[in-house]
């Protein structure tokens, strides 16, 4: 999608290399729309376009690109990628070095000065899922002492390389004391003491807290930017909104490929291989294909039931979908409640009895259903003698009971991967209704065998 901007235009100027028109209308778009533009090019095309950008705007294009950086990196000079770096935010930086080969992190860093380094050295050491390797140390802090006149001095005078100015952060030796806003600040007169007027109760999280609970506190409390403070409460970062939204992306994205049973990968589709991608799929469908086979061992073992009553046969395809699909709907409500917190383990005996409840009231009406379909459709109107009113009562009751236990599997598994340990969305649909399909079975020739005598 181009919406806002002339893709065609764009690249005809490209094209015809009309430099000096492109670089205007390029100075007048958004840096997302142009490293969108500048993903549609050939690498030589978009090393050529990339350098007609001024620095800073070239920087933030930067950050945007999708798919070359890589390859941007490897064609740009030294001066040319120092100038980039040295406008690129910390926490972009480390970002990209975490996803670079090694040669190409070696090239970064030597063209760095020895304090960035440290940074992203240190950085770089906070583990991969913690707030650490989130935050940025770019941020503005003033002093409880100072005046609002001496903190605007100080915002001027340090403000344009921050990664934001619009929460200021007040400490003392290091120490978190509290925040200001600007407009706090711009409301305030200017011989009045920032202590006077700083926020106090000041969220914060501590630098190994799990990045997935840090973008929580973004989305409960409407956050635009949280402090991170070592363990003896000194500020060392922040973490930006934009960071936390990623990282939402990035946690909904794995757990939609765990529920498919895909192992979780974190680069995009189409530069995914074809062999990774069969490596993260191979397993989970080996495992899966494996533990079907207890599906095929409970047939097996009522054959003589099938043989006595064959019209039984038709209808496992649909109890077992039936199963899954009330198994799946109960575990993704049941996961979407655990990540946001809504649910507890300890909650585990109201969850059971809401799908109880639930499975009941789904149950009664598709069965029922269930029922008057097989007897106006499948008896009368297709002519079917075999589907007699004790085989639909026998095929309804397995539905209201396949029902039942799918609604009680689809929330007891993510509650009880949970509880060990293990992230809920492995426990998602082909898992479900893998056990699901083995209950149902089972549960439906054992009904057919005492009620119809089999």
């Amino acid at each position: 999608m181009h919406d806002n901007y002339d893709l065609d235009r764009l690249m005809e100027l490209v094209q015809k290399r009309k430099f000096r028109a492109l670089r205007e209308i390029l100075a007048e778009m958004n840096e997302v729309d142009i490293a969108e533009f500048l993903d549609e090019l050939e690498v030589e095309q978009e090393l050529l376009v990339f350098r007609l950008l001024p620095k800073a705007l070239a920087a933030e294009v930067f950050s945007y690109l999708e798919e070359d950086q890589e390859k941007l990196i490897g064609a740009l000079s030294d001066k040319e990628l120092r100038e980039v770096l040295d406008e690129l935010y910390m926490d972009d930086t480390v970002d990209l070095i975490e996803d670079l080969p090694a040669n190409l992190v070696s090239r970064i860093l030597r063209n760095t000065d020895a304090s960035t380094r440290s940074q992203i050295n240190q950085l770089l050491n906070y583990p991969k899922d913690s707030a650490g390797s989130l935050m940025t140390t770019e941020f503005v802090y003033l002093h409880p002492n100072n005046t609002v006149e001496e903190s605007f001095a100080r915002i001027r005078k340090v403000g344009l390389d921050k990664e934001t100015v619009y929460t200021c952060y007040v400490t003392a030796n290091r120490v978190l004391q509290g925040v200001v806003t600007v407009k706090r600040l711009l409301m305030s007169a200017y011989e009045t003491r920032i202590s006077d007027i700083m926020e106090t109760n000041v969220l914060s999280v501590a630098t190994h807290e799990d990045k997935e609970d840090v973008a929580q506190m973004f989305s409960k409390y409407d956050l635009t930017a949280l402090p991170v403070v070592d363990g003896e409460d000194r500020l060392v970062g922040i973490i930006t909104v934009d960071d936390a939204m990623d990282v939402m992306e990035e946690e909904a994205t794995e757990d939609f490929e765990k529920m498919a049973a895909i192992l979780p990968s974190d680069k995009p589709y189409l530069r995914t291989g074809v062999f990774e991608t069969w490596r993260a799929r191979i397993p989970w469908l080996m495992l899966l294909m494996l533990s079907a086979t207890f599906t095929g061992l409970i047939i097996t073992g009522f054959e003589s039931a099938l043989a006595a009553c064959v019209i039984l046969t038709s209808f496992i395809p649909m109890l077992s979908g039936t199963g899954g699909n009330s198994g799946s709907q109960s575990s993704v409500a049941v996961i979407r409640a655990l990540s946001l917190g809504e649910v507890e383990f300890s909650d585990v005996l109201a969850v059971v009895w809401k799908e109880i409840r639930v499975a009941l009231l789904c149950g009664v009406c598709l069965g029922g259903a269930n029922f008057i379909k097989m007897l106006l459709v499948d008896r009368w109107l297709m002519h079917n003698p075999d589907v007699t009113v004790a085989v639909a009562a026998v095929v309804c009751l397995t539905l209201m009971l396949t029902v039942m236990c799918a609604k009680i599997v689809g929330c007891l598994l993510p509650m009880a991967a949970e509880k060990a340990g293990i992230d809920p969305a492995v426990m998602a649909a082909p898992f479900i209704t893998t056990v699901v399909d083995a209950l149902s079975l089972l549960v439906y020739f054992a009904i057919a065998t005492h009620v119809l005598g089999l």
